[in-house]
């Protein structure tokens, strides 16, 4: 911190020293997690443009600083995810400079947080889910299963996967037939998402279709290895595929946890393999922040600069109402 105060102008202390502290943190932790530049690269351009002698170790501290500060602001995004009624669920690979680990993304549709895990294996997912009682909407990882809640099996994946599948074995007529009856099934339920949205009265109706769908897997007997497991795999998961028709607001794809995991994968080629486990963590904490304000159409760099830490109360405060709609004066 005195690093930064010996390298300001005299005419920026009279703006008092705290403030423009704030300020300069502020922006660049808008470079850093919502633009994605490396540390020492914004030292660089806030050295240029105002004529300081910043190290990039300062924008670090910047960073940990603020991730300290946030620490609380991250819990309570947390802890709403846990406790709403909807979950999305992904998680990708991250390395690290000294080991390699994994990041889980949980999101709604207004909150996102990023969490680390030396592993991929379903402990931290039994440890922050064991009170939850909305739905769980992932893709079909196994450790997602042992979650005692109802869930949502991404159909995207599941669709992709039988394309896949279908291409790979073009004169298996069994699969294609498996295929075609799917793809008859769903078809009509998402003409009725796009007429009525996400509302259960109306997607109910579909769940007849899908008694008879399955009564006819039942009694099928395919004999090509690629339908049996295609079979097997429909039946395996029958309580898990139909589940958005019987909730309202339940998609009926994993898209938005996908949509989450991008600006971490943006993020992790800057970071990959050269920061720690405490780095990651922060740019964990910050990152939460800027994908949920993204979410709530909130400006990232407004809401650092605000000095708040409840998102939602900034979101919804009448200034901030006045900005969104241009009449801030």
């Amino acid at each position: 911190m005195s690093t930064l105060w010996s390298s300001l102008p005299a005419e920026r202390n009279m703006l008092g020293q705290r403030q423009v502290w704030f300020q300069i943190m502020a922006y660049s932790l808008y470079l850093n997690i919502e633009l994605r530049l490396p540390q020492v690269h914004i030292a660089s351009k806030l050295n240029r443009l105002f004529g300081f002698h910043l190290h990039s170790a300062t924008i670090g501290s910047f960073k940990a600083d603020a991730a300290e500060n946030y620490k609380g602001t991250f819990e309570v995004l947390v802890n709403r995810l846990c406790n709403g009624r909807l979950r999305h669920f992904d998680e990708t690979k991250v390395n690290l400079k000294d080991k390699g680990g994994f990041v889980w993304v949980f999101a709604n549709m207004e909150d996102v947080a990023y969490v680390y895990s030396d592993t991929r294996e379903g402990d931290l997912l039994q440890a922050m889910l064991k009170d939850f009682k909305g739905v769980l909407v992932s893709d079909f990882y196994a450790a997602y299963d042992s979650i005692q809640c109802p869930q949502q099996k991404c159909l995207v994946h599941l669709i992709r996967d039988l394309n896949d599948d279908v291409l790979k074995h073009p004169y298996d007529e069994e699969l294609k037939q498996l295929a075609r009856a799917f793809t008859v099934l769903l078809k009509p339920m998402i003409e009725s998402i796009d007429r009525h949205g996400l509302k259960s009265r109306f997607l109910k109706k579909h769940l007849p279709s899908v008694n008879r769908f399955y009564r006819q897997i039942c009694e099928s007997n395919p004999q090509s290895e690629r339908a049996a497991k295609v079979k097997e795999r429909l039946e395996k998961n029958q309580d898990k595929l139909f589940t958005f028709l019987s909730y309202d607001g339940v998609p009926w794809n994993s898209n938005n946890a996908e949509h989450a995991v991008k600006p971490f994968a943006e993020l992790r080629q800057i970071i990959g393999g050269v920061t720690t486990e405490k780095g990651l963590r922060e740019y964990l904490v910050l990152l939460s922040l800027c994908q949920t304000c993204k979410y709530l159409g909130v400006d990232f760099l407004d809401f650092v600069r605000s000095g708040e830490k409840d998102i939602h109360s900034f979101a919804d405060s009448p200034r901030r109402q006045r900005r969104r709609f241009g009449c801030d004066r």
